[in-house]
């Protein structure tokens, strides 16, 4: 099995995914990692557009070691790529759909979710290689557009980001999702206290869990 397809599986299990967006230091990213895993979200994507993205990545990974994926976003470009699986990314996530890095991460079996938002969208980054698509932004759409979409791309998982929240996270888990990404639903800034963030992680967590189980 490859890389790419451990890192899969991870995820799908995992459900969750925290996005950490923002002027975060170090610090702030090892204590959030550590509320997240004690409400059950194992899975960390931390974009590139945060200041301490790749200076922290390495640092991150060796801290959490196998209790935590950890993985970049907001990944634009070749160069982005590069660079984020230099410094240690696990998986990386994008806005957009970028040829040139989806062939770059697959060239270095790692994991890429590219950004898709329509059927064109997803079957073209399904034919470059793609299996796991971001589909983003979902606000103005939500759970009943995933539906639609996955009846004729059913071999696709798609993880619903942009407006996931505790309130609708059990409707996307009905609607197909394979996991979902959450930001400012689940992380509001590096000022969040430890305990909401646990909090709110094992809250979207068990709904999560309770919808996938059928509850």
């Amino acid at each position: 099995m490859t890389t790419i397809e451990l890192t899969t599986q991870q995820i799908k299990k995992a459900g969750v995914i925290a996005i950490l967006r923002g002027n975060f230091t170090l610090e702030d990213m090892l204590s959030l990692g550590n509320a997240l895993l004690s409400g059950g979200v194992a899975v960390m994507e931390v974009t590139l557009n945060s200041p301490a993205a790749l200076t922290s990545l390495p640092l991150l990974r060796k801290y959490f070691g196998g209790s935590m994926l950890v993985g970049a976003g907001t990944v634009r470009d070749v160069e982005s790529a590069r660079l984020a699986i230099a410094a240690g990314a696990q998986f990386l996530v994008s806005p957009n759909f970028d040829p040139d890095s989806v062939r770059y991460s697959l060239a270095m079996d790692v994991l890429h979710l590219p950004g898709v938002l329509t059927p064109t969208e997803a079957q073209a980054a399904f034919a470059a290689g793609c299996r796991m698509l971001k589909l983003f932004p979902c606000e103005a759409f939500g759970p009943a557009y995933l539906k639609a979409l996955r009846a004729p791309l059913d071999d696709i998982d798609f993880v619903p980001t942009g407006g996931v929240s505790l309130e609708n996270i059990a409707a996307y888990a009905r609607a197909g999702a394979a996991a979902v990404g959450l930001g400012s639903s689940l992380v509001t800034g590096p000022s969040q206290p430890v305990a909401e963030s646990a909090a709110r992680a094992g809250a979207l967590k068990l709904a999560w869990e309770a919808a996938c189980n059928g509850e």
